[in-house]
């Protein structure tokens, strides 16, 4: 007993020493408080000292703690995740642009890898993955209950190396085999075009400078032909950096909240509002949703909604409304925990609800080498073990090409026959172009 406790005394104190390492100074507790959680870390300590001692193989300490780092956090919701030292540093990669694998947003149900969203032009896109998708092997190995930064870790590799995954999807009797190339991943943010008289830009992801990306495709818009209208094709975005988020909504509203975070922590409480810039578009608005819109595009499509601005038009979108903060531990690695939640600004919580469609309108025609798109049933925030309750623009393109993504995509031909009309009831003509309309003043 003297040696286990020798083991305990230093292990309890590191232990104690991480809060103010991660978090700063510790919230004050009562003596009864603190009592409860040195008896509770006591019990940790000794249950990592017997296995040390006892376990029939030799177990590094490193292992053992890590490991029971990540049993803390696999109690906690599907979002939060334990990180080790080299996917601590992969986090920061996504939003720069540019990174190695397949092009596939994951998160985690029940211990499978729910695929929130292929990333457009990528080796999942092109392969027919798609929201709501399965993951169930790769390279041959089962992944139930593989932690959700190691599966990510398997999934990249060297460019031009081939990777195996296995994807199960309702109304599919087995899981199917995709074998897919590696490739540096560059996600182009923001494309747009225009496609029988109205403007229409997607957005991919929201990564750094998506804003100015997006300004400057409704500028290169609005300075060409006359718009009926403009179409945010907000679709199989995965979310990213929240500020960008907000920056986008501030390009299609003049005033009021954009969202606001709440959590525990008071630090966490904010509200995120749009400001005049003077400069944006009157044109009317419909923006796209589906299953794989999730956080950050959820939020832009959330507030557009609520202040009026545009239709929101689609499926009800996947509903991940919560915030998530990295946070540095003193070995190199690092703890993805979820420390809020999103609202819009009508106070609704997007968390495991989404966003829901001003008019529904059914999935999109199913690419041609595409395996057989389900029906029903595809995966939401909802369906989540453990979820909470509550570089440059594109050009337009050839009309012949757009003519025929627009036969094949219900949702935005449905967009702009609705653009098209909303002129017709308003009895007035296509916006002129930019450079005949009069500018308004911009706040110094």
């Amino acid at each position: 007993m003297k040696t286990c406790m020798r083991v305990i005394g230093p292990l309890l104190a590191l232990l104690l020493m991480v809060c103010p390492l991660a978090w700063g100074t510790p919230p004050e507790l009562d003596p009864g408080e603190r009592d409860e959680l040195y008896r509770r870390l006591k019990v940790l300590a000794e249950a990592l000292d017997i296995v040390q001692r006892n376990y029939v193989e030799e177990v590094g300490s490193e292992d053992l703690v890590h490991g029971a780092v990540r049993g803390i956090i696999d109690q906690l919701d599907p979002h939060s995740s334990f990180l080790p030292a080299d996917m601590f540093h992969e986090m920061q990669v996504e939003t720069e642009g540019a990174f190695g694998g397949l092009g596939i947003e994951v998160s985690a149900r029940e211990g499978r890898l729910l695929v929130v969203a292929p990333i457009e032009d990528t080796p999942a896109s092109r392969a027919g993955i798609q929201a709501g998708d399965v993951i169930v092997m790769i390279e041959g190995e089962p992944v139930k209950d593989l932690p959700l930064a190691e599966a990510v870790k398997r999934m990249r590799g060297p460019t031009g190396t081939q990777v195996t995954i296995h994807v199960a999807r309702k109304g599919w009797e087995n899981p199917r085999e995709f074998t897919l190339i590696r490739e540096i991943i560059h996600i182009r943010s923001v494309r747009s075009r225009v496609v029988d008289g109205v403007g229409v830009v997607r957005i991919a992801q929201f990564q750094k400078e998506t804003h100015v990306e997006v300004r400057r495709a409704v500028q290169e818009l609005l300075d060409g032909d006359p718009l009926r209208g403009l179409v945010l094709d907000l679709r199989n975005n995965p979310g990213g950096l929240l500020d960008q988020a907000v920056k986008v909504a501030d390009v299609f509203l003049a005033e009021g909240t954009v969202v606001s975070t709440r959590g525990r922590d008071p630090e966490q409480e904010a509200v995120f509002a749009a400001r005049d810039d003077g400069d944006e578009p009157d044109l009317p608005l419909v923006v796209l949703i589906n299953e794989g819109t999730a956080s950050a595009s959820e939020i832009v499509a959330g507030a557009l909604q609520d202040h009026g601005r545009a239709l929101v038009l689609g499926q009800r979108s996947f509903g991940k409304g919560s915030v998530q903060t990295i946070l540095p531990l003193s070995d190199g690695s690092g703890l993805r925990v979820t420390t809020a939640l999103y609202y819009t600004p009508a106070d609704r919580s997007i968390q495991a609800k989404g966003i829901v469609p001003d008019i529904e309108v059914g999935a999109v025609a199913e690419p041609v080498l595409a395996p057989p798109k389900a029906h029903h049933g595809q995966q939401r925030e909802e369906d989540l073990d453990g979820h909470f309750e509550t570089p440059e623009a594109g050009h337009a393109v050839a009309a012949a090409e757009t003519a025929a993504n627009l036969a094949e995509d219900t949702q935005l031909q449905r967009a702009v026959q609705i653009l098209k009309s909303w002129q017709l009831f308003r009895g007035t003509q296509p916006a002129p172009a930019r450079d005949a309309r009069v500018e308004r003043p911009v706040d110094p």
